[in-house]
């Protein structure tokens, strides 16, 4: 009676084709990981890596050099270290009557107030969605998902338009008013005191009207997976409401709630587009617009180097909050709230 035999595999005989599959995962259980899987997946990751880094070496290169003007060659490394551009920008960035640290105050409280007042209606919003059953809830639900189908330049016309309304007239003989709820007398053109959509104020209700179906929706999963048990146990114990949602829910959400607002500083402190088309006067410029700025219709009166300069600070305080909470990111992402 003849019995199989199995074949031996093509690597036995060639010691290049051992060496090639030779495991180099270091794990005894899972998939093994031979060598040349390993240096294509070194390869591609390498030129990944020079694709992403060849605009950032190029920008710091610039930002360090003494010239005024864009080099004619390809320059990824920096031949001197001059920190003049940059010093140049934290002195007078453009020719606006504005200073760095107007700019800087700007952006700092549109993307911080703008992440916080997000976040606590989020929460909110996510905890109510999360735990009451009421009439419309799936509806609602919906409905604030579908921003997130949208283009962002598709809702500012419309918030545009609304935010104009609110505008604070003085009609003369100390009068005031509101509008559009008050208005001057009839052939009373009046005095423009505040307008609501070319203010900050009004590009954050703005911006905060564009973060919240992210924010909701991302709170609410993880609101989902914190046990009701834990609620209906401070029920009895004689906790109301209130005391359950601030000292056991948002606790237990705390992970999230700053992954959350961690996620939407990144985005609003580089957000560009609705403060461009909303405010007009330089002093509540952001970082973002004043670097757009040395590249509009005067650009050719900004140096190249202060240009590069600028844009390595306006990314500096994003890229230290990713690398400092990249880890506290992805696993607030990718964990619930029941630990074992």
């Amino acid at each position: 009676m003849s019995t199989l035999v199995p074949a031996s595999t093509p690597s036995k005989g060639n010691p290049l084709v051992r060496f090639l599959n030779m495991n180099t995962s270091g794990h005894t259980s899972g998939r093994n990981l031979p060598l040349w899987r390993q240096l294509l997946l070194q390869i591609v990751c390498i030129l990944i890596l020079c694709s992403v880094m060849f605009p950032i070496m190029y920008i710091v290169t610039l930002s360090f050099s003494s010239k005024t003007t864009r080099p004619s060659s390809l320059e990824l490394f920096p031949k001197e270290i001059s920190l003049v551009a940059y010093q140049q920008v934290l002195d007078h960035p453009t020719g606006n009557p504005v200073t760095f640290t107007e700019l800087l105050r700007n952006s700092i409280t549109l993307s911080v107030g703008v992440g916080l007042v997000a976040l606590l209606i989020a929460v909110t919003a996510a905890y109510a969605f999360s735990r009451f059953n009421f009439k419309m809830r799936e509806v609602l639900m919906v409905l604030v998902f579908i921003p997130l189908l949208m283009p962002a330049i598709g809702l500012a016309t419309p918030l545009y338009l609304l935010l104009n309304n609110f505008r604070i007239v003085d009609c003369g003989k100390d009068i005031t008013a509101f509008m559009p709820l008050f208005a001057c007398d009839e052939g009373v053109r009046g005095k423009l005191i505040f307008n609501l959509r070319d203010s900050l104020l009004g590009v954050g209700i703005a911006i905060t009207a564009g973060a919240l179906p992210f924010a909701i929706w991302n709170l609410k999963g993880y609101l989902d997976t914190i046990p009701k048990e834990l609620e209906e146990a401070a029920a009895i114990d004689g906790a109301d409401a209130n005391q359950t949602f601030w000292k056991i829910i948002l606790p237990l959400a705390a992970p999230q709630l700053a992954v959350t607002f961690f996620l939407g500083f990144i985005g609003h402190w580089q957000e560009f587009v609705t403060s461009w088309l909303f405010l007009s006067q330089p002093k509540d410029y952001t970082l973002a617009m004043t670097l757009y700025n040395m590249t509009g219709q005067y650009a050719s009166s900004i140096p190249w180097n202060r240009f590069a300069a600028m844009a390595v600070i306006v990314a500096l305080p994003v890229a230290f909050v990713y690398i400092a909470l990249q880890k506290q990111i992805v696993g607030g992402l990718t964990t619930g709230g029941v630990k074992g």
